[in-house]
């Protein structure tokens, strides 16, 4: 046999052993990563997504809460994960696109997670405690202006977009309002129930529930259009605030460096998982868009997402509250 013929039949048994090797993944309990705390949107979707995997792969997939650091901390360790598949994260633009113009990462967003999926996007929404008086935004700014160190706004963490959009909803107006920053979604809207905070600019997927039951008061949603779930609540713009808007992705990564034919094969059951009924119905009851990308696309929009944020970010002159 000459060199180049047992070349290529070493290659095509690599190939072959590539290929075996992604059909038997998983091989032991796999770990889903969530940087925010139990009971908010991220919470939420891995949790779904978790059980849908669970059934098609045959092994248990086990989400592992590590919130803090605008979700920063879930990404890390992933990040540092061994390359296997075996360690996978359910991410947000927070994470990925806006935390690291403020904060001194460990790991690269863009260069050491890969991207796999995109789930779902929903809008974010401004939502009052009830005891708030105002009953749409002309009001909310009213009251504002005239008790400029009255209102503050929670958020699930400093970089968040919901600190984001914050920002962008008070420089826009030209108000004052203080930002309370927490480990998760789930705790922000806890104290804006109680009126430890009187507001918040936080996701659907979060809100929803929520905002369904009455706990708090819908104001207007950050998006271009108005949520299908949310049909009588306007827009910002609606309201007659342009060009204020805010929308949270999330998006499925694993360790860079994980096998190709690893990745491909999540990412073709994480389609199929995306198109069944009952998760599109529980995505749209969120408030969002079911993801259809592949992850090139993925990596393409987080890259543009990035930049989009770092400029916006430089723009407004955020910077970390100590």
């Amino acid at each position: 046999m000459s060199h180049l013929a047992r070349f290529a039949a070493a290659l095509a048994l690599a190939a072959v052993a590539t290929l075996a090797s992604a059909q038997n993944w998983p091989t032991k309990p796999v770990r889903v990563m969530v940087g925010a705390s139990p009971g908010g949107g991220t919470d939420i979707i891995a949790r779904m997504l978790a059980e849908k995997y669970q059934a098609i792969f045959g092994q248990p997939f086990i989400v592992e809460n590590r919130p803090g650091a605008s979700n920063t901390i879930a990404a890390d360790l992933t990040a540092k994960a061994a390359p296997d598949g075996q360690t996978i994260l359910v991410a947000t633009n927070t994470a990925q696109s806006i935390a690291p113009h403020l904060l001194k990462l460990n790991y690269d967003p863009l260069r050491d997670l890969a991207p796999v999926s995109l789930i779902v996007v929903v809008p974010n929404v401004l939502v009052v405690n009830t005891d708030v008086p105002a009953k749409n935004v002309k009001e909310l700014v009213a009251l504002i202006k005239a008790n400029p160190d009255k209102y503050s706004y929670g958020s699930s963490g400093t970089g968040s977009t919901q600190h984001l959009a914050g920002e962008a909803f008070a420089h826009e107006l030209g108000l004052k309002m203080t930002h309370i920053p927490y480990k998760g979604s789930s705790q922000a809207l806890a104290d804006l129930v109680g009126g430890q905070i009187q507001m918040s600019f936080d996701t659907t997927s979060s809100s929803m529930g929520h905002i369904k039951s009455g706990k708090v008061r819908p104001l207007a949603v950050m998006s271009p259009a108005r949520s299908r779930e949310l049909p009588d609540v306007p827009t910002l713009a609606e309201a007659g605030i342009k060009g204020v808007e805010m929308s949270t992705w999330y998006g499925l990564f694993a360790t860079a460096g994980t096998p190709a034919a690893t990745l491909d094969r999540l990412a073709a059951e994480t389609a199929k998982v995306l198109k069944m009924p009952d998760v599109q119905k529980r995505l749209e009851g969120l408030g969002g868009e079911p993801g259809n990308m592949t992850p090139a696309q993925l990596a393409a929009m987080n890259k543009a997402e990035f930049e989009r944020f770092g400029k916006l970010i430089r723009a407004a002159n955020i910077k970390i509250q100590q």
